[in-house]
């Protein structure tokens, strides 16, 4: 989803673009990365890469998300590093951050306390990047840094019913719910945490921004510093979608963290902040999936 975004959104720059799918480099492969900076030499490098996932999956292959999302990062950042990359942005996740960190979440909480762990490896990994980065930087003065969105939505998501994240579950569940005319759909959990979203084109508009400063922060977080529960997230889903059946709640299953919200005080400093208010950007993303359904583009992957 973000890759595609960026991809999109710098295809009318003057840049030339260098780009590869999974099934062309397997970053996983570090002979094959490295062959692949060797031959083609880039400036820049912006890292979309990761193996994402919600409760579900994260819970359930632990180690499989450890094990992808170090050897992406750590074979991605060296061989940039081996190869004269000029700058390397390194995209994250705030998930890194404690689980009972001060809210909103500021930059300096990382490392201060547990994670949560329903999603704990894919945190250590990305702290991992974020850390291997902040060394580059620190130890040889290259231009590494790393940027840490909160929940992202938005055209090209997953809509896998069990591995997908939040909001492109509930959007699937409630759309086959409204196709097949059911009476109620349910959420996991008691539906009382509180989650920020941030649309994938304002991510975007925030990795040019800051691809384009000359000093920025080791690492920054990109959100929009608001929230809602996920009982208002169904719900404002549900009416988007045009459902009109009830919402119900298994309380058999995890909460995840009760709350997380970023402070983004630190990226607004610098010029930056969100445009896309989150009834819109699920207007939008609502019609993507649609036109993604219609042409059997949708993507559904474990």
């Amino acid at each position: 989803m973000v890759g595609s975004a960026v991809h999109r959104r710098l295809l009318g720059e003057s840049t030339k673009l260098i780009t590869r799918q999974r099934h062309d480099l397997d970053l996983c492969d570090q002979a094959a990365v490295n062959d692949f900076f060797a031959a083609e030499k880039p400036e820049m490098v912006i890292f979309c890469a990761a193996k994402v996932g919600g409760i579900y999956a994260n819970s359930t292959y632990p180690a499989d998300f450890a094990y992808d999302n170090l050897m992406m990062a750590t074979n991605a950042i060296c061989a940039a590093y081996q190869n004269h990359v000029r700058r390397f942005l390194f995209l994250g996740s705030t998930c890194i951050y404690p689980r009972d960190c001060p809210q909103p979440i500021r930059e300096e909480s990382l490392l201060t306390g547990p994670l949560e762990k329903t999603n704990e490896a894919y945190a250590v990994a990305k702290i991992a990047g974020l850390k291997l980065c902040e060394y580059h930087r620190k130890q040889h003065g290259v231009l590494f840094h790393s940027a840490m969105p909160t929940n992202l939505y938005g055209p090209g998501d997953n809509y896998h019913l069990e591995h997908s994240h939040v909001l492109p579950a509930l959007l699937r569940r409630f759309h086959e719910a409204k196709e097949q005319a059911l009476p109620a759909v349910t959420i996991w959990g008691t539906g009382m945490p509180r989650r920020e979203f941030l649309h994938v084109d304002d991510l975007v508009e925030a990795i040019v921004h800051l691809s384009r400063l000359d000093n920025p922060p080791d690492w920054v977080n990109v959100g929009t510093g608001k929230d809602i529960s996920i009982q208002e997230l169904a719900r404002l889903v549900a009416e988007v979608v045009g459902y009109q059946g009830e919402i119900k709640n298994d309380l058999s299953k995890p909460d995840g963290t009760p709350l997380k919200r970023t402070n983004t005080m630190l990226l607004n400093s610098t010029g930056w902040s969100a445009k896309i208010e989150l009834r819109e950007g699920l207007r939008r993303t609502y019609d993507a999936f649609l036109n993604e359904t219609a042409t059997a583009t949708v993507r559904s992957s474990s």
